[in-house]
């Protein structure tokens, strides 16, 4: 049953990380169906947990992703449905309901959680580290994957509970009634999300991660409604945003392995970053975009510079993300010239090293874990610093 458990909560994390609403009351309406029915019935678990965890239409198909790049180590498909009806054990509600107990161990049930524990073992390794086998099972669960920008209120209304009256329905529907007085129509403002816009640096120094974060961004730029664009970074700037709008994985990394002319190659964030604003980010790419960079800050060029382009950036973007894989290592500071002169500018620095560290990126781009940080409170002294012109245009952004 700890196995089930550890295997069950394993499951809700990389369904947030889809875009599916496991919240915790689901995820303990789920291990209250385990116990009550035979989780050793592939079905059963299945049924359980799309009944438990799913509280939208669209979560369906993201579940039926994740249920089998998690539990089956198949290919994770929308046709990976099971259309079994779900038959309790005998006695499994008179017996086990009774006596508050769980079944027991056996074959079969360490059968069904063996993938799911080697998957939650998972979700903490380094991707560095990981061998052939482990990385084609990172590739499958991060094909699941979702990465949703923080939600915007848009000039658009629609029918609501609560916000400001809709005066035509309001009054067609008096209409309707033959002048009658009636209910009071409202309409709320509509939300949508965020532009995102991904940085991935492929520099000789993210060799181990490269791979695996622009899988990432293959997953968050085909899998929710709100655009992406996705850029690399090494010694010069390339989009990839076409060449990963491929459906299959596979075929978008050899796509984009084409187009990047200095894969594993040095490291001028700061130049690229310039190169990126010019063209893209002060043309609307970046405007009031969620930005996250991914990279180790590791930088050739003059970190002077970088720092600059930092700025920039997090003036035009509404939240500006750095994502660093070396960042759960012991004894890490930012202390590096590249590191050191983006963190002033950066909204959150998060890991980036692990499928764990990759879903909390997920949750904190779609704003779940906005909080003001250490790195936002030294922007500040450092913009009160540079000038009174300055710090009024930074405390504006950060009061919005």
């Amino acid at each position: 049953m700890e196995d089930l458990t550890a295997s069950a909560v394993g499951f809700a994390h990389t369904l947030r990380a889809a875009g599916v609403d496991a919240t915790p009351d689901r995820v303990h309406a789920f291990l209250d169906a385990m116990a009550t029915l035979d989780p050793s019935d592939r079905a059963a678990v299945y049924w359980a947990g799309r009944v438990t965890l799913c509280g939208d239409p669209d979560d369906l198909e993201r579940y039926d992703r994740v249920f089998a790049a998690f539990f089956d180590g198949a290919q994770a498909t929308a046709q990976s449905r099971v259309h079994r009806r779900v038959q309790l054990a005998p006695g499994a509600v008179s017996d086990r309901a009774a006596t508050g107990t769980a079944p027991e161990d056996g074959p079969t049930l360490r059968a069904v959680t063996r993938n799911a524990s080697r998957v939650e073992q998972l979700r903490h390794r380094d991707i560095s580290d990981l061998d052939a086998t482990e990385r084609r099972d990172l590739e499958r669960l991060l094909a699941a994957f979702a990465l949703p920008g923080e939600a915007r209120r848009t000039r658009r209304r629609s029918p609501g509970p609560r916000g400001a009256i809709d005066r035509r329905r309001t009054i067609r529907s008096m209409l309707a009634a033959g002048g009658e007085p009636g209910l009071l129509a409202y309409q709320a403002p509509r939300e949508r999300p965020r532009r995102v816009v991904l940085l991935v640096d492929v520099s000789g120094s993210m060799a181990g991660y490269a791979d695996a974060l622009l899988r990432f961004a293959h997953a968050a730029s085909r899998r929710h409604g709100g655009p992406t664009e996705v850029f690399t970074l090494g010694t010069r700037l390339t989009r990839v945003t076409e060449e990963l709008s491929h459906r299959d994985p596979d075929t978008a990394m050899r796509a984009v392995s084409a187009a990047i002319p200095d894969w594993e190659g040095g490291t001028r964030l700061g130049d690229t970053l310039k190169e990126f604003l010019d063209r893209w980010g002060q043309r609307g790419a970046a405007r009031g975009a969620v930005a996250v960079v991914l990279s180790d800050g590791w930088e050739t060029g003059d970190p002077g510079q970088l720092g600059e382009q930092m700025a920039r950036l997090s003036r035009l973007a509404h939240r500006l993300v750095w994502a660093n894989p070396r960042k759960a290592r012991p004894g890490f500071a930012p202390t590096a010239g590249g590191m050191a002169a983006a963190l002033p500018w950066c909204d959150q620095l998060v890991e980036g090293h692990s499928l764990g560290a990759l879903e909390e990126l997920a949750r904190t781009v779609a704003g779940a874990q906005r909080s003001t940080s250490q790195a936002t409170q030294r922007a500040r002294t450092v913009v009160s610093s540079a000038g009174p012109g300055l710090a009024r245009e930074s405390g504006a952004r950060a009061d919005a």
